[in-house]
């Protein structure tokens, strides 16, 4: 499976990014896509998450701010973020799986693509 992130970039606090995710190649239905960041010296941590059938899962740092959403037909995920903060500064990493989770990572992971908010 190849997840391929586009959308991330340079941004002034409080503007707003659209980042997305295209996976293909896989062999099984995708049934759950989701979203993690890593920024320097840290874990990697779930941003938020969704299942095929519409079930969402967002972390507290999200909610209110950003709005996970998929589109089935082309097995692309998209993650519309406003409100950015420096704190959201971080290398955004795409995932999936034939699972559905809302939680924990699947087994698929994209190359990720860099979010960067100047305050």
């Amino acid at each position: 499976v190849q997840l391929q992130a586009s959308g991330g970039g340079l941004v002034q606090a409080g503007e707003s990014l659209r980042l997305s995710c295209a996976a293909s190649g896989s062999p099984f239905s995708i049934n759950y896509m989701g979203w993690f960041r890593q920024a320097p010296g840290k874990e990697r941590e779930l941003v938020a998450a969704i299942t095929s059938g519409g079930m969402t899962n967002y972390a507290n740092s999200a909610k209110d701010r950003f709005t996970i959403s998929m589109d089935n037909a082309k097995n692309t995920v998209y993650l519309q973020m406003s409100g950015l903060k420096s704190e959201d500064t971080a290398v955004y990493y795409c995932n999936t799986d034939n699972r559905k989770r809302l939680y924990t990572p699947g087994d698929y992971w994209g190359k990720g693509t860099q979010v960067t908010v100047s305050s």
